[in-house]
């Protein structure tokens, strides 16, 4: 059975392996590539972003699309909102050329990667989300969700509106939220890479 774990030890653990293993720039990089490697991505590709680390990740996967001459586009939901990491991966985008957007054409989009949200949200889903998440579940693309759906709680996998996906990718560990409450309505498969964070703390076996 896979081991999963509370977001509050997967934040403990990424704190940990950044302060004595591996540097935080490096671990973004290892997520983008992790959720890079496990999807055939059709173009064009819709890479939805919201703020922090989440919105990082997907830059990472952007630049790395860019580089293998798939057509991409990163829908901005939030102006400047980025995480210092996240930031510089955003730099190295538009250093590529990757379009940016801040109202994206979902219909139009043959994949759409999913950064809304990590594994901390918690509470009702707010504009410009909501609309963002309900264009998703309306497109028709195929759908991959960074480290958990948006919408759902990371300890409860409850959420009143969420991202449906064909696939998500976790990255470190799995998390509580990706079993229980409304996982199974959420996502259609998912897969956890290890990308060497250190788990510090209490881990459970879930199915």
């Amino acid at each position: 059975m896979p081991i999963a774990v509370s977001t509050e030890v997967m934040r403990a653990s990424d704190k940990w392996t950044i302060e004595n293993l591996v540097p935080s720039k490096e671990l973004m990089a290892r997520a983008g590539r992790a959720i890079f490697e496990q999807v055939d991505w059709k173009g064009p590709v819709g890479i939805i972003c919201g703020k922090g680390n989440n919105a990082g990740d997907g830059f990472v996967v952007a630049s790395l699309l860019k580089d293998h001459g798939i057509d991409c586009e990163i829908v901005l939901l939030f102006e400047d909102a980025f995480s210092e990491d996240g930031r510089y991966f955003y730099d190295k985008c538009l250093e590529k050329g990757v379009r940016t957007v801040s109202e994206g054409n979902y219909g139009a989009y043959n994949t759409i990667l999913d950064c809304i949200f990590g594994t901390g949200f918690k509470g009702e889903v707010k504009e410009p989300a909501k609309s963002a998440i309900e264009k998703i579940n309306a497109s028709g693309a195929y759908v991959v969700s960074a480290d958990i759906n948006s919408g759902l709680n990371g300890d409860t996998g409850l959420g009143d509106l969420y991202v449906i996906s064909d696939m998500t990718v976790s990255i470190g560990t799995f998390k509580y939220g990706h079993f229980l409450g409304n996982a199974n309505a959420a996502m259609k498969n998912k897969v956890n890479c290890d990308i060497g964070i250190k788990i510090i703390g209490e881990t459970k076996e879930l199915s």
